[in-house]
């Protein structure tokens, strides 16, 4: 008799024959009570042994998905590394399209391609994009220290979706309640704010955040914190956060503010 009761053991992930490279395989992981789907990285179109075409990827997540030795829970949570895969809407519409065939539900893209960080915020997927991705909870120090341009997205982020980025944000849109932005450099609305916004988030103080109305849940600039507060403004103005010298966060009319003299100066 079959017991039926569910399983509360970590998934295990079917072995995998030895003489197989498995960073140029599409494959799925679990990590940190994640599950994982990594993709090959795209490689040198001039050798063709590391070079990983939209097809080949494609098929080899379908023989993956079509597999018969699944190891997942229904309605799980998939969090897809691109590594530096370049995947447009299309694509990635694809993508979480055959998960739902199979009972999976794609949450989150990592990325260190700006193109793919752009498709996949604007699909509403969660992004976290970085200079290099090596490991998803253990980046180098090299990656962890890069400088990243910044990371312009033309969407509305809706509740529940959040973006990482190692640089400065700019959004052309709003930031819904539940929501979140987390940038190392500064973090610019051109919308309504008003879910978390973290600037600075390695410890920055320099660092500001900006937007056109600002109605945050939550501001954090490095290590401050502040609330808005309770009783919201009769008309709303376009602002800045930053820190105080006495380490406080202050928001101030963006008219009557320059970085170098907060205020007035």
């Amino acid at each position: 008799m079959t017991d039926a009761s569910p399983s509360t053991s970590a998934p295990v992930v079917p072995p995998t024959p030895p003489d197989v490279d498995l960073s140029q395989q599409v494959r799925f992981r679990s990590e940190g009570g994640k599950l994982l789907l990594l993709l090959p990285p795209e490689g040198d179109d001039d050798q063709s042994n590391t070079s990983f075409h939209w097809t080949e990827v494609w098929q080899q997540l379908k023989q993956r998905l079509d597999a018969g030795d699944r190891f997942w829970q229904p309605e799980t949570t998939v969090h897809l590394i691109a590594r530096d895969r370049l995947l447009d809407g299309r694509q990635l519409q694809t993508i979480a399209d055959a998960l739902t065939d199979a009972q999976l539900q794609l949450k989150r893209v990592y990325t260190s391609r700006r193109q793919t960080a752009v498709a996949a915020a604007t699909a509403g997927y969660s992004v976290e994009q970085q200079a290099s991705i090596s490991h998803l909870n253990q980046p180098t120090q090299e990656a962890a220290h890069a400088i990243a341009e910044p990371l312009y997205l033309e969407t509305t982020l809706r509740s529940g979706a959040d973006i990482h980025h190692s640089g400065t944000v700019i959004i052309l849109g709003d930031v819904n309640a539940g929501s979140a932005v987390v940038a190392e450099g500064d973090i610019l609305v051109w919308g309504r704010l008003r879910g978390v916004a973290h600037a600075g988030s390695k410890g920055n103080a320099r660092c500001l955040i900006m937007a056109m109305q600002m109605e945050p849940t939550q501001l954090r600039i490095a290590d401050f914190v502040a609330r808005p507060p309770e009783t919201p403004p009769a008309q709303y103005h376009p602002e800045v956060a930053y820190v105080t010298p006495q380490g406080t966060i202050r928001i101030a009319r963006a008219v009557d503010f320059h970085r170098g003299g907060k205020e007035g100066g």
